[in-house]
């Protein structure tokens, strides 16, 4: 397999116009003839589904939820990144594609990125005309505010209710396509397995989740827009819900799976507090704005906050990163938070958080002004923990919240399977080894609204439109293929619940696979999967039906594909021998503890093909190029 990201040629800024001028086209009379599948309901499937039934498109759109706008993209807090420069402090659409690949620590595509960059002020004119309610300065202009990795105001944002503004904005434009008859919704769907034909996409298998019929759905393209994979941790800021299963499955038919070791470890969320957790829950990143960052000096203190001096306090960021402070990117603060109580200066009754401390903030602007920016989540965070952040500082601590790595996808946002395509946060393409926060918003929304209406035209126009019906004998083996698993599942009839299993999966993935990692650690952790991949189709214990709403069978399936695709996850790590964002190798850091790259043999996506069940993964690496930007070592200071 050789990997073409048919990055186009010429000049950085103008790739993407070149690109949307040399794609074929779909006559518009002939767009109704075409069926596209999208599986999700997201910022990056609820535009998509929209944007291409609003071309003319027949659209099939599934959603695991019970309605398209309770797709996870609701949970996101903090805002959406733009190169507007409304705070006319410097940026521009060059600076927001620098920030990102030097934030991501240049492993990211500089193509994909800059587009990324040049779509984002387009987003914000379209979600305004939706009628998205963004935050607004005195004078009416749109109010921006800062988030980390940046130096100017780029963030747009409603209060702390950004990604749930936006997703009713993409599923009002659904709705209206959904009454129009071009979409037909189905919930409570979950995508089980890719038809595939000559390598080609063609439709997919899905389970009813209420009664536990097999379905299958024909189509001339297919859309995945579901999510990461951040759930393999079992306590992420991931709904519930959130799996791997639609995108590993494809993997499994021949899609290449790009970077699955790059995770985001968020640096603001709440402890863990009991080990009856199901999920954690994120503190957004633009408390950061106004919060201090900070533990005792002394290792052990275990005096109240109120009752320490500030000469007594280590403002950490502040003084390790004068330039940014509180404001470096996720990787960094997450990882200094990690430091600070590996040297038993940690907080609470775990001692695994710090804290997070508005006392300044509300002393100089005052309880009112904090309130209108953060009301809402300040409000969350009583309710969770019973102490109110207005008095007594919040306590954070790192927890995994975002997936950088994904389906391998080329600038068309398609697969290394015909027809396939894959957005969002599904994808490898964006955001390199660290996402800065805000982007994740910005890249669903401008896959689903401004890149796939254009190149999936390009495919479409060489494709004849229902070539492949739901009859043919690709979906009856896919079907079956489907049931045989299920049948499996329930037939073990073992001692452990699911649950049991995927918790003992994401303490192995987060001990040796997570903040910090070494190749020990790593080769320990692969036998400890496989051992627990083989407990568990001996001993796992799933009640019930299939033909039924059956929530532990759903939970099986998922930690099933969990236990392999942690093994993936592990084998990408112990390949890439380097640190770079959020990935620290302990062999590899400079002398002041930071990420030491290794650009001359690890400059590359790693990008893993299936080869078979028991066997090895086959590497194929996408050399990156840099052209524009120098690689240098990440200076936040």
């Amino acid at each position: 397999m050789k990997l073409n990201s048919k990055i186009p040629s010429g000049p950085l800024n103008e790739k993407w116009d070149k690109h949307k001028f040399e794609l074929k086209l779909v006559n518009p009379a002939n767009k109704r003839k075409f069926t596209v599948i999208v599986v999700g309901t997201g910022l990056a499937g609820g535009s998509a589904a929209a944007s291409l039934a609003e071309l003319g498109y027949n659209v099939k759109n599934f959603c695991i939820q019970d309605s398209p706008r309770r797709a996870h993209s609701i949970a996101a807090q903090g805002g959406i990144n733009a190169a507007k420069n409304y705070s006319n402090d410097g940026d521009s659409v060059k600076r927001l594609f620098y920030d990102t690949i030097k934030g991501g620590d240049f492993r990211a595509r500089e193509g994909n990125v800059y587009r990324l960059a040049q779509i984002s002020n387009n987003i914000i004119d379209q979600c305004v005309a939706q009628g998205v309610p963004f935050a607004r300065d005195y004078g009416g202009l749109l109010a921006n505010r800062s988030f980390g990795g940046a130096q100017v105001s780029r963030t747009f944002y409603a209060r702390g209710q950004t990604g749930q503004q936006l997703l009713l904005g993409a599923y009002s434009a659904l709705s209206r396509q959904i009454g129009a008859g071009k979409v037909e919704m189905f919930s409570r769907r979950e995508m089980l397995e890719l038809v595939t034909e000559n390598n080609r996409a063609v439709g997919i298998v899905t389970r009813n989740l209420i009664n536990g019929d097999i379905e299958t759905h024909a189509a001339d393209a297919v859309v995945l827009c579901t999510g990461g994979y951040g759930n393999v941790f079992f306590l992420s800021t991931n709904a519930m819900g959130s799996n791997v299963t639609a995108a590993y499955r494809a993997y499994k038919k021949g899609a290449v799976f790009a970077n699955p070791c790059f995770t985001q470890i968020h640096p603001t969320c709440i402890p863990v507090h009991g080990d009856y957790q199901s999920k954690l829950t994120l503190m957004s990143e633009s408390l950061r704005n106004d919060g201090r960052v900070w533990v005792p000096k002394k290792p052990g203190d275990k005096r109240r906050p109120d009752q320490i001096p500030e000469a007594e306090r280590d403002y950490y960021l502040e003084r390790r990163y004068p330039s940014f402070g509180n404001l470096v990117p996720r990787d960094v603060a997450s990882r200094n938070a990690k430091a600070q109580c590996d040297k038993e200066k940690g907080v609470g009754s775990t001692e695994l958080a710090v804290y997070l401390d508005f006392r300044d903030a509300i002393k100089r602007d005052g309880k009112n002004v904090i309130e209108k920016k953060y009301g809402n989540l300040f409000a969350m965070y009583e309710k969770i923990t019973a102490q109110d952040p207005y008095q007594t500082p919040m306590m954070i601590y790192p927890a995994v919240h975002y997936t950088m790595g994904g389906l391998w996808v080329d600038y068309n946002l398609m697969s290394s399977i015909d027809g396939l395509f894959v957005l969002g946060e599904a994808n490898f393409s964006d955001h390199g080894a660290n996402r800065l926060g805000a982007s994740a918003l910005m890249q669903g929304l401008a896959d689903g609204y401004f890149v796939i209406p254009y190149t999936i035209g390009g495919y479409l126009s060489g494709v004849t439109p229902g070539k492949t019906p739901a009859s043919a004998s690709a979906f009856k083996d896919a079907a079956k293929e489907c049931e045989n698993r299920t049948k499996r599942l329930l037939s073990i009839n073992g001692k452990k619940t699911v649950d049991d299993f995927h918790k003992a999966l994401g303490l192995i993935l987060w001990d040796y696979c997570g903040m910090s990692r070494n190749e020990q650690g790593l080769i320990k952790a692969k036998g400890m999967i496989a051992e627990l991949r083989e407990e568990f189709y001996q001993n796992v214990l799933v009640p019930g039906a299939d033909k039924d709403l059956n929530q532990s069978l759903e939970r099986a399936g998922r930690v099933a594909d969990f236990l392999e695709f942690g093994e993936l996850m592990v084998s990408d790590a112990l390949n890439r021998k380097e640190s770079c964002g959020g990935h620290f190798n302990e062999a590899f850091q400079t002398e002041e503890g930071e990420a030491l790259r290794d650009d001359e043999n690890f400059c590359y996506v790693s990008a893993w093909e299936f080869t078979g069940d028991g066997k090895e993964p086959a590497l194929h690496k996408e050399p990156l190029e840099f052209e524009n930007v120098k690689l240098t070592q990440r200076s936040y200071k």
